[in-house]
């Protein structure tokens, strides 16, 4: 998988489990969600995804929104 791929399905999954955090243990984790959802956009303006950087350092291959 390239860096775009792994950064969105992340997201998603962070996003998905604190959905059901929320719903089973407390609605504090919808702060989780919020957080995820924040970072999402303040990339789109900016460019910087802490996830894709930690991705590159590793040696995953760069899709086309992190070349």
């Amino acid at each position: 998988m390239r860096i775009d791929q792994l950064v969105l399905a992340g997201a998603g999954v962070v996003v998905l489990l604190s959905a059901l955090l929320a719903w089973l243990v407390s609605p504090a984790w919808l702060l989780l969600t919020a957080f995820v959802g924040i970072n999402l956009v303040q990339s789109a303006f900016t460019g910087f995804c802490p996830l894709a950087i930690i991705l590159k350092k590793m040696g995953v291959s760069p899709g086309p929104a992190f070349s």
